[in-house]
């Protein structure tokens, strides 16, 4: 049997935001929806719809359809309108964690309903291969899986649990990762329209 070796250049950080720098985040995750709302994302050639909804922040966001697949664009796929700015916090969390001297460009926004999952993947659609990705868990906790540059062999799961990043950079950077499930009700911290729901804001360097 494989043994899973954590690559280098994961870190996980539990508890890096405290409850009131939560709440303010997700303030900032609500009023930049209201700008541009959470959309359904489509697999490239399939057209099947994933199972989060997603929005993003940023000067580019990541968007996928069936015609035109996996790419960034400056506009909101829906309302032809570009995306809200990013959250200073945001930006800030970049500059302690990251040591990269360029800010990220884009920000997912993926809101998991009670069901929802995303497949283990390696993000691969951006030009600054080697610029880490930092991510931000509020609400539901979840089960984040992360495996090595194949599909194939051994893999580990962490527990993420509201207000914990994740960096993904170095040799974790071309590894593959996904999240297998949330724990619906684990969490008060999103509004009860948004719960049982976890929400995963994902920092990305697009251009290098």
């Amino acid at each position: 049997m494989t043994v899973f070796q954590t690559p280098e250049g994961f870190r996980l950080l539990p508890g890096y935001f405290d409850p009131g720098a939560q709440a303010e985040l997700v303030k900032a995750v609500l009023d930049g929806v209201a700008a541009s709302p959470l959309y359904q994302p489509a697999m490239p050639r399939t057209g099947k719809p994933l199972s989060v909804r997603m929005t993003n922040f940023g000067p580019l966001g990541w968007v996928t359809d069936k015609d035109r697949g996996y790419r960034y664009e400056p506009v909101h796929p829906v309302t032809g309108e570009p995306w809200p700015a990013m959250p200073q916090v945001l930006m800030d969390l970049w500059e302690a964690e990251t040591g990269w001297s360029d800010p990220p460009e884009a920000c997912l926004v993926n809101w998991y309903e009670a069901g929802a999952r995303m497949g283990l993947h390696v993000d691969n659609d951006e030009k600054a291969v080697n610029a880490p990705v930092v991510s931000v868990s509020l609400g539901d906790k979840a089960r984040f899986r992360l495996g090595g540059p194949t599909r194939k062999g051994a893999t580990a799961s962490f527990v993420l649990s509201s207000g914990d990043v994740v960096v993904l950079g170095g040799e974790a950077r071309r590894c593959h990762h996904g999240v297998d499930r949330i724990y619906p009700g684990t969490s008060r911290l999103l509004p009860p329209d948004w719960r049982p729901g976890r929400i995963n804001l994902t920092l990305r360097r697009v251009n290098p």
